[in-house]
This record gives structure tokens, sequence and C-alpha cells, in this order.
């Protein structure tokens, strides 16, 4: 058997046993040295475990991860509910409406699906519950509305990509997801508002809408924060990475003299609770370096790109393939396994095709977005139904309607690359 397929069978074998993704991206690609190059080889697993992760982009990961666990913990989720029910008010669909809404708005401070989908659910699954929406629907739309946190900017699955993939600008990346990411959370209130007015819930009490303006003030420091990242990024007055220490520096600054619901011990348990969930994220990547220089060294990777060149000479048949396999993954992985594993087949086979770099890094995120909330492990549903108490199996249903709907969001960004495109075109980002 050849050290390729030696190399694959023995990570799918290693997931089989339950081992976790990292060690068995590690560990596959150590398989990989021992039977295709050279015992002596796996003295340099230390330097490429090192080498994956020496890498300067990387920092603003936890960095924006500890973004989103101040904003969470500074009550601004409380305070950007309060804001949307003001402008939105009571009808049909209304809560529905918020929880889509404030779910966007937190997208653009915390990068992160989960960290989105915990301090939404917190607040709006009693209200929801109390006016009428099943525990099971509120959970999953949650989730579904969280997932967009990856698209968003700044999303921690697009800096990971741009690392991956040379020659990409991040800046163009996190440009390119802000469309797609809105799309994708307007078309889940679709169905939630039809459903709303089919099913009774949430029916008008006569109450009068919250005072607008008191409920902008509250919410300014929170809206102003997507704003400041962004607007930092257009007029360059720091890098992406800079723009990670400018927000956790804005998140502290609000949550201690502005909310006041933030205390410095408070902040000294979220930066170990960032560091843990940063670990596992580093983690993953340092192992995966051993796999892909493994795999890159026995041709692996090549040879699997070839195999998917040749199974159509249609690049819209192969892209078609491609979104398969990748929904398929996010079902079962999380988005920084899944660009460590597939980017490295992946990007000969979008060289060949000639698809936009840029473009195809925002549909896969909206393709690993929407596995995020589709079981068996559905990494948003898990937070969420924790939150409801409620199993995961009783969403079953209402996460298909969602990944339908969703994927009509993906299809037309398929269709109409200028959905993502336009906006770094018009900023003067390069595209690739």
């Amino acid at each position: 058997m050849s050290p390729d397929l030696w190399m694959l069978l023995s990570f799918i074998a290693f997931l089989a046993f339950g081992v976790p993704v990292a060690f068995a991206l590690g560990l596959a690609g150590a398989v990989g040295i021992l039977t295709g190059l050279s015992p002596d080889m796996l003295a340099t697993l230390g330097t490429n475990t090192y080498n994956g992760i020496a890498k300067y982009p990387l920092i603003a990961i936890p960095l924006f991860i500890l973004t989103g666990l101040i904003f969470e913990k500074s009550g601004v989720a409380l305070r950007l509910v309060q804001f949307a029910q003001a402008l939105i008010g009571q009808r049909h669909g209304g809560l529905a409406a918020v929880a889509v809404l404030v779910c966007l708005i937190m997208g653009g401070m915390s990068g992160s699906g989960p960290a989105d989908a915990a301090a939404v659910a917190m607040v709006m699954l009693p209200s929801m519950t109390k006016a009428g929406y099943p525990k099971p629907f509120s959970a999953t739309l949650i989730a579904a509305s969280a997932s967009t946190a990856i698209l968003i900017p700044p999303s921690i699955a697009l800096i990971l990509y741009s690392i991956i993939v040379p020659g990409v600008d991040l800046r163009a990346l996190f440009a390119a997801g802000l469309f797609p990411g809105i799309l994708a959370g307007l078309v889940l209130l679709l169905p939630a508002w039809w459903l709303a007015r089919r099913n009774g819930w949430e029916p008008p009490t006569g109450e009068p809408r919250p005072p607008l303006w008191p409920a902008f003030r509250q919410a300014l420091p929170a809206l102003f924060a997507p704003v400041l990242i962004l607007g930092g990024l257009r007029s360059g007055l720091f890098t992406p990475t800079e723009a990670a220490v400018v927000a956790v520096a804005y998140g502290i600054v609000v949550g201690l003299w502005v909310t006041r619901e933030l205390q410095w011990k408070h902040l000294w348990e979220l930066i170990g609770e960032a560091a843990v969930i940063s670990a596992v994220v580093m983690l993953i990547i340092a192992l995966a370096g051993i796999f892909a220089w493994s795999g890159t060294l026995l041709g692996t990777f090549r040879h699997l790109a070839e195999w998917l060149i040749s199974l159509s000479d249609n690049g819209t048949v192969l892209l078609l393939l491609v979104m398969i396999a990748v929904l398929l993954a996010g079902m079962l992985l999380d988005a920084i396994s899944i660009y460590m594993i597939l980017m490295p087949v992946l990007i000969p086979v979008m060289q060949h095709f000639g698809w936009n770099p840029v473009w195809f890094g925002i549909l896969l995120a909206m393709n690993i977005a929407i596995g995020q909330f589709t079981p068996p492990v559905a990494v948003n549903l898990l937070v969420t139904t924790e939150a409801a108490k409620i199993r995961l199996e009783q969403t079953v249903g209402w996460a298909m309607l969602f990944v339908a709907t969703m994927g009509l969001a993906l299809l037309m960004v398929a269709v109409f690359p200028e959905i993502a495109l336009w906006l770094p075109r018009v900023l003067g980002y390069e595209l690739g």
C-alpha cells in the first residue's frame, strides 16, 4: 500500500477510534513520514509543529476570542436586544427578527459562532419562550444566525483562510464576507416570520414600543465596535492583527467604564478562558502542520487534487461536488480542522479552474457556517440546546429547514459572485 494511503487511512482510523482531530492529524502525518520517507525525519516534528503556528497573523485569533468574551461579560448582548426590540417593535416574528439582528451585530465583535450563540441564547431564549416560541425552534434559529459570525468581519475562519491560501488579502476577505453574512441572516428571517404568523407565536399584546433613543444610546458602544474595527482597517490606521488589539482595548473600556458590568477580577478570568479556547485552536493548527508537511512531501495532496480534477472538466459540476464535501465535513468537524485538512487539496483545484480565491473563500465559509448548526456535531446547536435545556435531536427538523434556507443564500453567492466581490473591489483591495 502506498504511503499516501497509509497516511489517509490512518487519519480516518484515528478519527473512528475517537482520537481528537488535532492528534489524529499529527499522528497521521507521523505515519506518512514513517511509511514514505525516513524514520530519521521524525526529528523534524518539533520544527514543523512550531512552524505551523509561528505566523504573525495568527496572533489575531486569541485576541478576537478574548474580545468576544469581554463583550459577552459586559452586558452588550442585552443592550443590543433592547435596541433591536425598540427598532422592530412587537409583531409576529418580532423577537425572531431581534435574535437574528443581534447575532449579526455580535458576529461583528467576536468572529466566533459558538461565542455569538452563547451570548444571544442566554438573553433571548427566556423572552422567546414566554412569547410562545418552541424552545427547539428558538435554539435552532439562534444557532443558525450565530453561524454568520464566521462570515461577518472580524472572522476567525477568514483569518485562517488568508494564512493558508497564498496571496489573499485579509482585508479583501473581511469586506467580501460582509454582504454574504448579512444575506445569510436576512434569509433566515423569512421562514421565522412565516412560521410565527402561521402558528400564532408572539401575538401582539398592545404594549407600547420601547423608547428608541434611550435604547440606541445604551447600545451605541456596542454598535461602534464593528465600525471601529472595519473603519481602522479601511483607513490603514492599523493592520488586521493590530485591529484585534484595538478591539480588546475597546471592549475593556466599554465593560469597565461604560456598561460597568465588567470588573478587573472578571478580566483575569476571561483571559484564562480565552487562553484555553485559543490553545485548542492553536493545537489543531500546530499538529496539522505535521500532516500538511508530510502530505506535501509525499505528494498526497497533489494526487488528491488531480483525482478531483479528473472527475469532471466542468468547473460548475466540480464546485458543486466540493461544496457538498465541505458541507458533509462541516457536520462533523470544526472550521479550523476543515481548513487545515481540505485546503491543501482544494488550492490546486481552485487554481486549475481559475476560481477567484476571495469568492471561493467566502463560499467555503458559508458552507462551514451551515455545518455549525447541522447535526450530528453542530457546535452552535450544542451551545444553544444546553442553554435551552433541551436535547439536540429535538432540533433536527428545524435545523434542516434553516439549512435549506441558508443554502439558498449560498447558491445566490455562487451564481452571483459580485455579492461578495463588489465591496472589496470598490474599496480597492486586491482580489487575487
